[in-house]
């Protein structure tokens, strides 16, 4: 059975980054350790945000900062299932979870289309930053042909309700979306009484 407190522990000390003042840079670099820990070791997640969808990929929101300062998602993978060329338009971290998942990135041009970097894997316990401006444009993909891979992903902002881009890769043309959550509810962090019972 999967216990929530490893997550709960990694809500309150990323909110205790806010807390002490930390520039955007700072957090995003003390909070990479954070996530770092809390994606080494696989006995946390709850089994309902760890299912994936036959069509695409899933994006449950496990915590929002209730000044939507950070946002905590869990991004599941079937086998073969992969993003469009996306931005985020915030800072965001990547923990690897599960499985291996690809990432390739892609710089534009100054007419708006994209030039293909490198494709970097991520393997269980590995983190990634994402910055804009830096290596915001990216296309991620599931690496693993048969098997679900999931990803815990931390976003600079309430990422489900920030307009943002998909692009087509030949011509740079660019469609806004808000991405929301794949599920409407949330993991209960807060109560303890699951774990004192046991």
């Amino acid at each position: 059975m999967a216990t929530i407190e490893p997550l709960r522990e990694f809500v309150t000390r990323f909110t205790r980054l806010f807390d002490e003042h930390f520039t955007p840079d700072e957090i995003q670099t003390a909070g990479a350790g954070l996530l770092k820990t809390l994606v080494s070791r696989d006995d946390w997640l709850p089994e309902p945000y760890t299912r994936p969808h036959p069509e695409r990929y899933s994006q449950y929101l496990l915590h929002c900062d209730p000044l939507e300062r950070f946002s905590v998602v869990s991004f599941v993978w079937g086998p073969g299932q992969k993003t469009p060329l996306h931005d985020h338009r915030v800072w965001g971290l990547i923990g690897m979870l599960r499985g291996k998942e690809s990432e390739t990135q892609f710089i534009r041009r100054e007419d708006g289309t994209f030039v293909k970097g490198e494709t970097d894997f991520l393997e269980p316990g590995e983190v990634a930053f994402l910055a804009p401006g830096v290596n915001d444009y990216h296309l991620v993909a599931n690496a693993l042909a048969d098997q679900t891979s999931i990803s815990i992903h931390v976003y600079g902002a309430n990422i489900g309700g920030v307009s943002r881009a998909v692009y087509d890769e030949a011509s740079g043309v660019e469609k806004t979306f808000i991405s929301g959550y794949s599920s409407d509810d949330v993991p209960n962090l807060w109560d303890r009484s699951r774990s004192r019972a046991a």
